[in-house]
């Protein structure tokens, strides 16, 4: 006997899962509910079978091939228009003319016995034998009334209350003899219930119903499909789940990574590739697809997760439906009975109320509120520029797909045949994506100089040689699996805010150039970056009285790329030199504050016990630079940029240091004390570079390791700034601990406060509204200053929602008493 699967139905009650999915791919505990249909119709020996397709019905073609797979040999009938239930079998007949054949719905989940359906239905000599099952609420389904020898007296379709005269539903699977079809006509939509069967009652022919025992639900609504996930996962149905069962309930698949400090409450399922990270918490009827990864703090209960969708730290997910390659940030929350369609990105901090349905290709903002459903409306990311260039997660939101377009849009912004110069970290996922970037550029008439694995201020230094402007991927600082894409201009400095937003059009647009064959862009790899950044390090910048001084410094290279170039520098720097953590470790491309921390104390101890000038730890890219004193003390980068100030100050005597309006006005004191003026910028690295660069800028710094030294160039270069300071310090003969204790202490703290976007302005006009009659300054943001000195300084976050607030006072209780005032005042407004 051969089988019917009917698998051309559209499924719109379990919309958005099948607005982009065939209701029969619809994954059960991570197989297809048709699947689990054909490994029943095997289990009865039914391996020949016809599938009825219609809707997106290459999907199901391509997901089955011919049955190899699953030991059947499948063949296909498509329809071009729907046909019914009846008319789609029809559509079949020339594969079922000879023998009996069995009708079976691609998208009910069961465990009924075909053989003993087949064998009643021998028996009976039927024409049809319809499989019935008893149900609490047959409103669904068709109610069927059979005699005391399983003949089939009446049918209705789907009554009401009212017309309720039967638990007895059918099932929607027969067995029927080939005369059938001299009931159905072709080419024309019928269907058995409503059309078939109630003729064949009226001629009296033999239909028989077989009340089959057993499980089966009609997955049609999304009540239905979350139900049918329990029941396997609780037992209830007699299917096969693939994986192996770890602890009563709790299945796992092949190739799952579950951290051992996940806890895990079944019945649940974590698909195979899946990783599941310490402190998720999976609980009851939990399922996870193929290669999700669930990070640390999640929260799952009664969530059903499609395949590769990704669910960030401290998420919240209850009794819900997330589709394939969803991303899901952050924090945030999804309620029971919501669903999301394939291919959404629910932003960090947002919030999906119960029932809300959200359609395929869609984006949830940042801290958004969404309680009714997103069909239509569709957002890409609003800006892609965030405080450290274009970030995101490695293969979720920073993906190679992502990074060609990115390249693209950056090409198409440049004229044909301009040069681009692109740099990586030691990670491997910069080294993947910057291939990706590459080709990119070359496919859209750009010449590209791929100078490899270098510290950041080479890249910016050769960016600044001849090209238009440069790429420098590299590891997000104290996040390993995220990468940052920054962009330089021609100066090798960040892009601007205007040349970001112009990108951000081209890329929003996808109008990407691309050239013809004779103008695909060369590459070029250049060599001896090293010895000719540092040979013009040493150029301009004053070493004078170093060689003299017989200085003695520990340099910690922090397993970055900084390590690279300090050969080349130190070797002709005329200092004795300790050097450590030099060797890379692509597994490791940057360190979290903690590691940073526990650096800078071993370095201190170097430092005291080999009585060195002082120590100095470069990050991973060689950008930025802490310090320790000649004791071993660890001097705190702010600190360290009024120390550093101050030795400009006092050997220039004149012009202009510039400095992020967040800096503590002890800076003032210190420059005037000697003669300059400071420039205050806005927090923006654009605006600082822009200050330092101008004409008698002598200094530059943003308070948190990162320094500019004009006389070289006019951006943020961690190698320039030790050269600098090993001048300085040689000349000055005072120790760094010296001059740390003739500066002031300042007491500048910083607090940041959640805030939605959509309140993000009312907050900036209520604390303008507060400040009343006080001084305000707008350089960024807004600064309210006391009349006795005091000042607090809010700052709305360009790219997560969240307010910055800044404050300085005499001390430290005054200092906290001001960032309580106006916190106040901001979570007044957010909270309104």
């Amino acid at each position: 006997m051969k089988a019917v699967v009917m698998a051309g139905g559209e499924g719109t009650r379990l919309r958005p899962m099948t607005s982009s999915m065939p209701k029969p791919l619809l994954p059960v505990v991570n197989r297809p509910i048709m699947e689990h249909v054909l490994r029943l119709l095997k289990r009865h020996g039914l391996t020949e079978t016809v599938v009825t397709v219609q809707f997106l019905a290459s999907l199901v073609r391509n997901y089955f091939g011919d049955g190899e797979e699953l030991g059947m040999s499948l063949t296909y009938a498509n329809e071009e228009t729907p046909l019914g239930t009846a008319g789609s079998v029809k559509n079949a007949e020339d594969a079922l003319k000879d023998d009996s054949f069995l009708v079976i719905s691609g998208d009910a989940l069961t465990d009924f016995d075909l053989t003993e359906l087949m064998e009643f239905h021998r028996s009976k000599g039927a024409l049809v034998t319809v499989c019935l099952t008893r149900v609490p609420n047959p409103l669904e389904f068709g109610i069927t009334i059979v005699d005391d020898d399983g003949r089939v007296e009446r049918f209705l379709e789907k009554p009401t209350w009212g017309q309720v005269f039967s638990d007895t539903v059918n099932t929607g699977i027969y067995v029927m003899e080939p005369e059938v079809f001299d009931y159905v006509a072709a080419d024309t939509s019928v269907d058995w219930s409503g059309d078939v069967f109630p003729q064949l009652l009226k001629e009296g022919k033999p239909i028989y119903g077989f009340v089959a025992e057993g499980y089966w639900e009609d997955v049609g609504t999304h009540e239905s499909y979350m139900k049918a996930q329990a029941d396997v996962l609780e037992g209830k149905v007699d299917v096969d789940i693939d994986g192996f069962e770890i602890s009563p309930g709790v299945w796992v698949a092949e190739g799952a990574e579950v951290d051992p400090e996940a806890v895990l409450r079944g019945p649940l399922y974590v698909g195979d590739y899946a990783k599941v990270e310490s402190g998720v918490e999976l609980r009851e009827n939990t399922v996870l697809g193929s290669n999700v990864v669930v990070k640390r703090g999640a929260f799952l209960h009664r969530a059903i997760v499609h395949d590769n969708v990704y669910i960030g730290p401290q998420t919240n997910l209850r009794g819900c439906v997330v589709g394939k390659n969803t991303d899901v940030m952050r924090a945030a929350r999804i309620e029971d009975g919501a669903v999301i369609g394939d291919e959404c990105l629910i932003e960090e901090e947002s919030l999906i109320a119960g029932n809300v349905r959200v359609y395929p290709f869609k984006t949830i903002e940042a801290g958004a509120v969404v309680n009714t459903s997103v069909i239509w409306e569709s957002r890409g990311q609003e800006h892609l520029f965030g405080a450290r260039g274009v970030s995101g997660i490695i293969n979720v939101e920073i993906t190679p797909e992502l990074a060609v377009r990115l390249a693209g849009a950056y090409a198409t912004t440049l004229k044909k045949g301009a040069v681009v110069t692109i740099a990586r970290d030691h990670s491997r996922g910069a080294r993947a994506l910057k291939r990706a970037m590459i080709s990119a550029l070359q496919a859209s008439a750009i010449d590209v100089r791929d100078l490899e694995n270098v510290p950041m201020p080479v890249a910016r230094q050769q960016t600044a040689r001849g090209s238009a402007g440069g790429i420098m991927l590299r590891t997000t600082p104290g996040v390993p699996d995220s990468l940052d894409i920054l962009f330089f201009d021609e100066r090798g400095a960040d892009l601007s805010q205007a040349g970001q937003r112009k990108l951000d059009r081209v890329y929003g647009r996808q109008e990407y150039r691309r050239a013809f064959p004779g103008e695909i862009g060369d590459l070029t790899h250049p060599g001896s970056v090293f010895d000719s950044y540092a040979g013009t390090v040493l150029k301009a910048i004053d070493t004078s009285g170093v060689a003299e001084a017989g200085l003695k410094v520990v340099i910690d290279a922090a397993h970055g790329s900084a390590g690279l170039v300090l050969p080349s520098i130190l070797g002709r720097l005329g200092i004795e030199a300790l050097t450590v953590n030099q060797g890379m470790d692509e597994a490791r491309p940057t360190e979290t504050s903690e590691e940073r921390r526990a650096g800078l104390v071993r370095l201190g101890e170097m430092v005291a016990s080999s009585r060195a000038a002082f120590g100095v730890r470069f990050d991973p890219v060689g950008e930025r630079v802490s310090f320790v004193d000649e004791r071993g003390h660890l001097i705190e980068d702010d600190r360290a940029l009024l120390v550093f100030l101050d030795l400009v100050a006092a050997e220039g005597r004149s012009g202009k240091v510039a400095l992020p309006v967040t800096t503590t006005r002890i800076a003032e004191q210190v420059a005037a004390y000697h003669g300059t003026q400071v420039l205050w910028t806005t927090t923006s690295p654009d605006d600082l570079t822009r200050a330092a660069s101008a004409e008698g800028t002598i200094f530059g710094g943003d308070g948190r390791g990162r320094y500019i030294i004009p006389e070289f160039s006019g951006v943020f270069d961690g190698a320039a700034a030790f050269v600098r300071l090993v001048g300085l310090v040689a000349r000055t003969q005072l120790t760094l601990s010296q001059i740390d204790a003739r500066i002031p202490k300042a007491h500048v703290h910083r607090r940041d406060l959640a805030t939605p976007w959509s309140a993000k302005g009312m907050v900036m006009r209520s604390v303008v509204e507060a400040a009343g009659t006080r001084d305000v300054d707008t350089t960024d943001g807004v600064r309210v200053v006391e009349t006795d000195g005091r000042w607090t300084m809010v700052v709305p976050d360009p790219a997560e929602a969240v307010t910055h607030l800044w404050a300085e006072g005499p001390d430290d209780a005054s200092t906290q008493a001001l960032l309580d005032e106006w916190g106040a005042v901001v979570e007044s407004t957010d909270h309104a």
